[in-house]
């Protein structure tokens, strides 16, 4: 028994102190050495060989991976392995042959694990009698580099929903004055059409209304398309003449100034495609298609003419539309000034539209005042997203992620379809740890405003697929892509895309440092580290305590930068 426990002793420590063949039977291995965290997982491989004779054929042998950090420690499932005669159950070791001891380490990551070490611990029971063997360890250190995948807004470009306020906005209202065949005399049955006197009322209303200004008044003269192109060219120049000296004295008498544009169409053909498109006479695809096939008026005209049964539908149903003067207004309406949506938002924030409401959000500084705003707008207007989609990025960048993942929950129930709030979503998934809900959420975001291939990227980074985070991140420069190039040992494409990064952080630096240290630039560990450390103070016991830079642990400088 005492045999077992020193032989056992001797396997597991001598094997690994000692060891000059890396073949020898006794030797125990741990793959990866050092440990490497990938996705949310520690993982390992422990193998070693049971020698000749070594394995006592009642002994009971229990191994239990345990990893240690800062104090504490997490242990994984135990492997059994169990002699000839043993009566207990686990894996059977011939004494006089040997055997394997094959076994496998799981953990769950936890940001203390960054400085740990893998042990074995081992129990003997022969008989009655149980020893413990001390810890082994196995493995020296965790390389956690993938857990500086970023979810913050730096990394991946939050989705705004705007507001669509418009200072001015532009509406159009037109009439349509009428003549008979080859005339262009004004009829008071035109002039006195609702359309007219519509249009007339508006221009009055439009220049006494301070919110209003009229923007455009355009008169337009056509003929129909048939007769002679000189003669319709008279007729729609004087069309075009008499509808501007009506609406001049209609002007006049209302004590406006405006300035009216003229022009006139000698062949509305434009107009007459459009009548007969919306039409339903015999022949009428025929017509555009000779619409199509010709240009020349007088041919246009020929070949329409010689659909007989159809030409007297065109001529009652079509023509006498297109025998007009057109008068189109354009009014500039005038919103609200800054001054007065901020007034109103103090005082009642009712009298402002939606589209104001979330204007003025922009028209504020700091974060709470903007969400604020949202909530005003959550309160008058609960069923427009945005102000849910907006107040969710306030509280994602104030760091309350669920709060954050609330309001784009609420978001998604108004406009569960919109690609801008699905990315939202999926991001503060991601950084709530939630990867599969975020892979889902990120499959309804193709076409949103954000960089669609950086948010994918890092999710597969985040889940270990390095294959799939390599195929997703888009040309774009960023950490994350960087990242994903430093976990496949692509050093090269990493410095060009660390280079390349358009506002360089710590985190930058940082992992131009990591690169550094893979490919012993040691000039390249300091000078990077430096930079990292000056533009964020928290990367300085970071790097006490990464792997990464364990080789200069010892070295002056080194110790100096993360003093």
């Amino acid at each position: 028994m005492k045999k077992i426990l020193l032989m056992a002793v001797a396997f597991l420590a001598i094997s690994l102190s000692s060891c000059k063949d890396m073949g020898a039977p006794t030797e125990i291995r741990c793959n990866p050495n050092p440990l490497v965290v990938v996705g949310n997982s520690v993982n390992a491989d422990i193998s070693a060989t049971f020698p000749e004779k070594y394995f006592k054929k009642k002994a009971v042998l229990c191994v239990k991976p345990v990893l240690k950090y800062e104090n504490k420690e997490v242990v994984a499932d135990s492997a059994v392995f169990v002699g000839e005669k043993a009566k207990e159950n686990g894996i059977k070791v011939a004494y006089k042959d040997g055997g394997k001891l094959e076994m496998s380490a799981h953990f769950d990551y936890v940001p203390e694990m960054a400085k740990s070490e893998l042990f074995l611990r081992c129990r003997v029971k022969v008989g009655k009698k149980t020893y413990d063997i001390p810890d082994v360890k196995v493995a020296d250190g965790l390389v956690a580099i993938a857990k500086m995948a970023s979810v913050k807004s730096d990394e991946l470009k939050p989705a705004v929903t705007p507001d669509k306020f418009q200072r001015i906005i532009q509406e159009i209202q037109e009439a349509d004055i009428n003549f008979l065949i080859n005339q262009a005399n004004l009829r008071s049955s035109e002039t006195k059409a609702e359309d007219v006197k519509a249009l007339t009322t508006a221009v009055k209303e439009a220049n006494d209304n301070e919110r209003k200004a009229i923007n455009a008044l355009e008169i337009a003269g056509y003929a129909s398309p048939d007769g002679t192109e000189e003669l319709n060219a008279k007729l729609a120049e004087n069309r075009q003449k008499a509808a501007s000296k009506f609406l001049a004295k209609q002007l006049k008498k209302s004590k406006v100034e405006a300035e009216i544009a003229s022009k006139f169409t000698a062949e509305d053909w434009e107009g007459f495609q459009k009548l007969m498109e919306a039409s339903s006479i015999q022949d009428k695809e025929l017509i555009l298609r000779v619409l199509s096939m010709y240009t020349d008026p007088e041919q246009r005209e020929r070949e329409i003419k010689n659909l007989a049964a159809a030409y007297k539908n065109i001529a009652e149903e079509i023509l006498p539309a297109l025998r007009r003067s057109r008068i189109q207004l354009t009014i500039d309406l005038i919103g609200k000034s800054d001054a007065e949506i901020l007034a109103l938002l103090k005082e009642d924030a009712s009298q402002l539209s939606v589209e104001e409401l979330l204007f003025a959000a922009t028209l504020v500084n700091t974060a709470d005042e903007k969400m604020a705003v949202y909530e005003k707008a959550m309160e008058l207007y609960a069923t427009d997203y945005r102000a849910y989609n907006n107040a969710g990025l306030i509280q994602y960048e104030k760091g309350n992620i669920k709060e954050a993942a609330r309001l784009y929950g609420k978001a998604l129930e108004i406009a569960p379809a919109d690609p801008n709030i699905n990315y939202n979503a999926a991001v503060a998934a991601m950084a709530d740890g939630d990867l599969a809900k975020a892979e889902v959420l990120l499959g309804k975001a193709a076409g949103t405003s954000s960089d669609l291939g950086n948010a994918l990227g890092t999710l597969y980074v985040m889940q270990g697929d390095y294959e799939k985070a390599q195929a997703s991140f888009s040309k774009v420069p960023s950490n994350n892509a960087a990242l994903q190039q430093i976990l496949n040992e692509d050093y090269n494409a990493a410095r060009n895309t660390l280079a390349a990064v358009a506002n360089p952080n710590g985190t930058t630096a940082y992992l131009q440092a990591v690169i550094a240290a893979r490919t012993n630039d040691k000039d390249g560990v300091y000078s990077n580290l430096k930079v990292a450390i000056e533009k964020d103070a928290t990367l300085k016991a970071k790097a006490a305590k990464d792997i990464e830079f364990a080789k200069f642990i010892d070295d002056a400088e080194f110790a100096a930068i993360i003093k």
